[in-house]
């Protein structure tokens, strides 16, 4: 830690993702998106990179739930008959999946009732973790999430699962700009577009600290011990 103009800022990384003060988000591990049963694995979109990440992101789901880390899963949510959709909102849709839908009409997927909505089985919250359903890209915009990172005492919050470039991206810069500490799970988000997944990782590194989940475990499984030493 330093202190700058009196203020003190996290240096180093066991700082940084300290347990007591990190939150793990988990970002829309749901079928349509990573699922070969979900809307897009249909389409002929590559899931490789999903299949890739998925048990990493166990792993640190895993070590997070085991060292009391706080667990927040962001459910991506559309509402039937585009309720929730601007016209704007629905130009972004047809610019990113253009290439995928063809001449279809703009795509409907994750909405509530709908087998692809629900989270895949791996990433299924336990009873007390906390969800947020979110209309946007960023989990920040029109939802609660500020409000219980907040009242949960929460400084650093730790990014993954999907998609890199779009939700990924969007919920870190706003975790930033809402004064959160911000990690990426290098290894815990990926994307149906690899060339995507690799600009925007270039563009994060330059911005967020960026960790392999096997560090993360690491560095709570030494506070772990810290604490039974203590104990």
């Amino acid at each position: 830690m330093i202190t700058v103009e009196g203020k003190n800022v996290f240096t180093e990384f066991s700082e940084l993702v300290s347990p007591e003060h990190t939150a793990l988000v988990v970002i829309d591990m749901q079928h349509d998106f990573i699922s070969p049963l979900g809307l897009f694995g249909p389409m002929g979109i590559d899931l490789t990179m999903y299949e890739e990440s998925v048990p990493r992101l166990k792993v640190l789901l895993s070590a997070a739930r085991r060292s009391g880390v706080l667990v927040i899963h962001l459910q991506n949510t559309a509402l039937a008959d585009r309720m929730s959709d601007s016209p704007a909102q629905i130009r972004f849709n047809l610019r990113m999946h253009g290439s995928a839908r063809g001449d279809a009409e703009a795509l409907r997927y994750t909405v509530p009732g709908t087998p692809g909505h629900e989270f895949t089985p791996d990433f299924a919250p336990l009873p007390g973790e906390l969800v947020v359903q979110k209309y946007r890209s960023s989990g920040f915009w029109g939802t609660n999430l500020d409000l219980l990172l907040r009242s949960n005492g929460i400084q650093t919050v730790i990014v993954s699962g999907c998609t890199t470039e779009g939700c990924v991206e969007s919920t870190a810069r706003d975790a930033m700009f809402n004064d959160y500490y911000v990690v990426i799970a290098e290894d815990g988000v990926a994307s149906d577009d690899r060339v995507q997944h690799d600009a925007s990782m270039l563009l994060m590194r330059h911005r967020f600290d960026i960790a392999a989940v096997d560090d993360i475990d690491e560095t709570w499984k030494a506070h772990d011990v810290a604490g039974d030493t203590r104990e």
